[in-house]
């Protein structure tokens, strides 16, 4: 069971349940796990063929642990009602319905612990003429508005890998909900519903940008913008090894820095604000880029406050100086994990172990949510859950 104790993070004491899902939803419950909640993913019943070894490459099962149950036998949901009475929390990554034809339909869920959270992760929302279609976090992008304002001008809108919409308005917004409504439930004795849509978190990501169109500041074109690559101090340019590097100098003193750093004339560029310009100014400053390396330009930037850094890729990243020293990655079982984010003084998020295999840790499970020996052994011989361990 979690341990109550201060190193055991801030969630200590936080009961779980996540039913097992893609993406969005199980990277919430990592999240959680990381600061302490204890994190029971309830998975199917292992496939013929199925690798557990490649489990452990799932990061975003890190942290948690695992029970297998056949959720389409009676008595498989009957042992899921039974955990829930002593739960926090359950979360789930279905398509509106599934839960309800599961047998699970809040109410029920509810009825067995009225304190309970339910966080529901969906793209479309529980509701609207499209909430029981299927898509991606490209589609949830789409329709926001933030997928036509991301790419280069005249060329097809850039995908942001599926950070925005599956983490960002996903995710992240899921364990917000969840988290305010478990304080509210402690608060009150009731529980409820969080309907967390990717649709929705990334609407609400774009609130300044939906701003700055109404205020007349921001063209409804892609790459002409302050920051969506349209200005030349902010942006990427090639260096001369082949590399990149990002420049973010908006304002006026950074400014100012960059143009020092790259040796050009304040005198002989146009206005810094002249959009009229910057196509202009773009193609000089990538000239100047060029006549360097990148690892040139990061050294000749350094303590300009030029906002100046180097495009790294994922495999560079671990060893930059600055992520380095702070810990941003933890070694696991042979494994290079990211840190656990955000970082608290007090109670801090902790690595604790690896992704379970399906049905790793069922007869712990069952014992430390006080399910009898004799009853778990009967599931388990059942078929009803399956124990890896």
């Amino acid at each position: 069971m979690t341990s109550s104790s201060a190193d055991a993070g801030p969630l200590a004491g936080v009961r779980v349940l996540e039913l097992a899902a893609i993406g969005p939803a199980p990277f919430a419950g990592a999240l959680l796990a990381d600061l302490g909640a204890d994190v029971v993913r309830v998975d199917r019943l292992p496939q013929a063929g199925a690798r557990p070894e490649a489990a452990r490459f799932d990061f975003y099962n890190r942290n948690k642990r695992s029970i297998a149950v056949d959720l389409k036998r009676p008595e498989g949901v009957e042992l899921l009602l039974g955990l829930v009475r002593d739960a926090d929390v359950l979360t789930e990554g279905f398509r509106p319905g599934v839960l309800e034809r599961l047998g699970l339909a809040p109410a029920r869920l509810l009825a067995a612990n009225p304190r309970l959270v339910i966080g529901r992760m969906t793209g479309w929302g529980q509701d609207g003429p499209l909430s029981r279609e299927a898509g991606h976090d490209i589609n949830y992008l789409a329709v926001t508005g933030a997928l036509h304002a991301i790419g280069e001008p005249d060329r097809p809108p850039l995908p942001p890998l599926n950070l925005v919409a599956d983490l960002g308005g996903g995710a992240l917004y899921l364990a917000v909900g969840v988290l305010a409504a478990v304080l509210q439930a402690r608060q009150s004795g009731q529980g409820q519903v969080v309907d967390a849509a990717m649709v929705d978190g990334v609407t609400h990501l774009m609130s300044a940008f939906q701003a700055f169109r109404q205020q007349g500041v921001w063209e409804d074109r892609r790459g002409c913008n302050l920051v969506d690559g349209g200005a030349p101090f902010y942006g990427c340019y090639e260096t001369a090894d082949g590399r990149w590097v990002a420049v973010g100098a908006i304002e006026p003193a950074f400014y100012a820095a960059l143009l020092g750093v790259l040796a050009i004339d304040p005198d002989t560029l146009p206005p810094q604000t002249d959009r009229s310009r910057w196509p202009a100014m773009r193609e000089r400053f990538a000239t100047v880029f060029r006549t360097r390396t990148r690892d040139e330009w990061v050294a000749a930037a350094q303590g300009a406050d030029a906002c100046l850094a180097p495009v790294l890729s994922i495999d560079e990243a671990p060893s930059h100086p600055q992520l380095g020293p702070r810990g941003a990655y933890v070694e696991l079982d042979g494994l290079r994990h990211p840190a656990p984010a955000p970082r608290l003084s007090r109670t801090p998020g902790t690595l604790r172990r690896g992704a379970p295999a399906a049905g790793e840790h069922s007869r712990q499970i069952l014992r430390d949510w006080g399910i009898a020996d004799v009853p778990a052994a009967a599931l388990i011989e059942g078929g009803v859950v399956f124990d890896a361990g």
